[in-house]
């Protein structure tokens, strides 16, 4: 995003400051401190690690609509809105493609700021994590306890890149396990890292986002809803910013695609699963 009256350069924006203070919802329990029994914090990793690699391959033969809305705001005034709904989907060859349904002319220029490319990346990308076997060698994670969300009995891991390579970007914040099938079911921290130069007023700023997942299928965990509410401080003033994200109608695509789960091919499923969708105010729990 571009801050418009100044040129400002950002890619959806957070604080600063860290990850100090986690947001708390009704569905949450308290955090227990104690180690998990029977088990290690590094084995919970390796199985839920390897659960997402085979997560983010499963994925991939899935067909689903995305919805995004971003919006500054005054106060309880909307000042600018960019929307854009597209379906994720196979063109006659199977190759995967995306296709705009719905995207009005956007309005965030009157709230102060527009999309960029980075912005775009980050929605596709970031904001439905996924931590495979192969990505979690790049980072450090930290068993911090073990929490309720709603009926799901969960691990808990603070996560954080060992170091910043390049411009590859990474994420840090926090992630809940479920204890029985081993998968992320909530996310919760930012894209790293933020970017401010020390010459001129540019600034790269990356909001803090909860991304909520729903078992889809009876097996793998997929997001269902991201949620961003945050403050951008720029060096010229603050920018309130809400981004809304959900992930909407997953289906299998194909009768020959080949899905594991645990080791097993999962059988195909034509019926639609029945998903909650949750609205633009409330925090849904990862059931």
């Amino acid at each position: 995003m571009t801050l418009v009256p100044r040129r400002l350069l950002l890619c959806l924006a957070l604080l600063a400051c860290g990850l100090a203070t986690l947001p708390v919802w009704a569905q949450e329990g308290p955090l227990d401190t104690a180690p998990p029994k029977d088990t290690t914090p590094d084995a919970i990793i390796k199985r839920f690690s390897d659960k997402e690699t085979e997560f983010a391959k499963a994925r991939d033969q899935y067909t689903y609509r995305q919805d995004v809305k971003v919006q500054t705001l005054d106060g309880d005034t909307v000042t600018g809105e960019y929307r854009e709904v597209y379906d994720v989907m196979f063109d006659d060859k199977g190759k995967r493609m995306e296709n705009v349904v719905f995207a009005p002319q956007s309005t965030l220029e009157q709230g102060g700021i527009s999309m960029d490319q980075g912005d775009f990346e980050d929605i596709r990308h970031r904001l439905p994590f996924v931590l495979t076997s192969a990505d979690a060698a790049e980072y450090n994670v930290l068993y911090v306890g073990q929490q309720q969300e709603d009926e799901i009995h969960c691990y808990v891991f603070d996560i954080a890149p060992k170091q910043i390579e390049g411009k590859k970007r990474y994420f840090q914040g926090r992630i809940w396990v479920d204890d029985h099938d081993f998968q992320i079911v909530k996310t919760y921290g930012k894209t790293v890292p933020d970017i401010r130069k020390k010459h001129g007023d540019e600034e790269n700023l990356y909001p803090k986002f909860t991304t909520w997942r729903q078992q889809i299928d009876g097996a793998y965990w997929f997001p269902v809803y991201t949620r961003a509410d945050d403050e951008l401080h720029f060096k010229t003033g603050d920018v309130h910013i809400r981004e809304i994200v959900k992930y909407e109608d997953y289906k299998r695509f194909g009768a020959n695609s080949k899905i594991l789960f645990e080791g097993k091919e999962l059988p195909n499923a034509d019926k639609k699963p029945d998903q909650k969708k949750p609205d633009d105010t409330q925090q849904p729990p990862p059931k």
